[in-house]
């Protein structure tokens, strides 16, 4: 039996933009997906996923799961989350030269599902590394991180960033640009993160700035603007020094690009009224800056606050059903103990 976790994230800046080559830079928070996998003889893989929905589902398959399994929670939702374990699967068997393996995989996740934490991208790092270890392959983070991105990208129709995959993967903060992929310094940023309980739909939300972006120039222009702030927000992490505390200045000039980059999403269409009203409570209640998270259209905001004062306002606000504090996850994909 072996047991890997992998960290969830948050997007400084760069979702969606990240899609066209632009430069993201998301950092990894201790939040965290635990996948445990025993292997088993019959071929045969049996999911345990206590923590990937509200009731949780628990479903056995063969080679595929064209059989959807017959469970009391949304359709959608468990095909999503289904797919992407198998993914995993297929990357862990391909690693280890075992096509035929089987598995019992149980899930436990501290991460909202499709809430822009990156919960698939946490669940696919942590299977891919616990299956292909239980295997007697080791890979290291990097080779990880690729097979995960591989997994997504199969999963996502080709429309996936390396992002969150290498970010769980590697921890701490990341920029990825293209196929360009390395870790970057930062200090301890004070993330507080806003959660409205919902969860956009990743691949509508990104064929629609795909859409929006191939009619107007506008847009295009939009994109290439988050771009260049996250360009800019990268310079202003490279001055700082990551074994120091971030002190006001940093974060007032990265919380002024944080409220421009929610601005830029909300024009391409991917905000919403639960996500705007989050980001306008920490704002007003102190945070150097604040925005949506991931792709958007509900889920979760991203604000940077060494005190108090907009975790408090997000819990008080009626468009948040949770908030708590996240700290930067240094450490990515490691074992545990079972």
């Amino acid at each position: 039996m072996t047991t890997c976790s992998a960290p969830g994230k948050v997007y400084l800046f760069g979702e969606h933009a990240v899609v066209y080559g632009e430069p993201a830079v998301p950092c990894a928070i201790e939040r965290r997906a635990r996948v445990t996998v025993e292997p088993r003889e019959d071929g045969r893989v049996r999911v345990d996923a206590a923590d990937l929905s509200l009731d949780g589902f628990t479903v056995t398959w063969g080679e595929s799961i064209d059989d959807r399994p017959d469970i009391d929670v949304p359709a959608p939702l468990v095909e999503a989350a289904m797919e992407y374990i198998e993914a995993a699967v297929a990357q862990a068997r391909d690693a280890a030269g075992a096509p035929d393996a089987g598995f019992d995989i149980a899930v436990e996740s501290a991460i909202p599902l499709g809430a822009g934490l990156g919960s698939s991208a946490a669940v696919v790092v942590a299977g891919i590394d616990a299956a292909t270890r239980a295997l007697g392959t080791e890979l290291d983070a990097e080779a990880v991180a690729r097979r995960a991105y591989r997994a997504e990208h199969e999963v996502q129709d080709g429309q996936a960033s390396r992002a969150d995959t290498y970010c769980s993967a590697m921890g701490g903060a990341v920029r990825v640009e293209g196929e360009d992929t390395r870790t970057i310094d930062a200090p301890a940023l004070p993330f507080v993160v806003g959660y409205d309980g919902g969860a956009g739909d990743t691949g509508e939300l990104v064929a629609g700035v795909r859409a929006l972006r191939e009619e107007h120039e506008f847009a295009a222009d939009t994109v290439e603007t988050v771009g260049d702030l996250t360009r800019e927000g990268e310079r202003l992490l490279g001055d700082a020094d990551p074994d120091s505390e971030p002190d006001d200045a940093l974060l007032a000039d990265l919380g002024e690009l944080m409220e421009f980059n929610h601005g830029l999403l909300s024009a391409l269409g991917v905000s919403a009224r639960s996500l705007d009203a989050m980001v306008w409570a920490a704002r007003e209640a102190g945070a150097r800056g604040a925005k949506l998270t991931g792709a958007g259209g509900g889920g979760c905001i991203v604000a940077l606050d060494p005190d108090p004062g907009s975790q408090r306002a997000l819990e008080f606000s009626t468009e948040c059903e949770q908030a708590f504090r996240a700290e930067l996850a240094t450490e990515g994909v490691r074992v545990e103990e079972p």
